[in-house]
């Protein structure tokens, strides 16, 4: 029974740290970081003024390299929920 909870405990502790590591980089209506090339021209897609609809920001932060610490606890979370099947 304690692996079935560990197991759940950490796909959630995984799910929440991704949800959480994603919300503390910053705002999605920001425009990108001041990285990318700035002679590059984009289209102004969003509308003017605070909006939800992000102007320049992809899917950077759903990347494996920001997230492999939530991915890698979802990961030993279900192979003990699997362990628990199994056996």
């Amino acid at each position: 029974m304690a692996i079935v909870l560990i197991g759940a405990l950490l796909i959630v502790a995984g799910v929440v740290y991704m949800a959480g590591a994603a919300l503390w980089r910053g705002r999605l209506s920001d425009p990108a970081p001041a990285r990318a090339a700035p002679d590059r021209s984009t289209p102004n897609l969003a509308t003017p003024g605070p909006t939800l609809e992000p102007r320049r920001r992809g899917l950077g932060f759903l990347g494996l390299s920001q997230n492999w610490p939530g991915l890698l606890m979802m990961a030993v979370g279900f192979i003990l929920l699997l362990s628990v099947v199994v056996l």
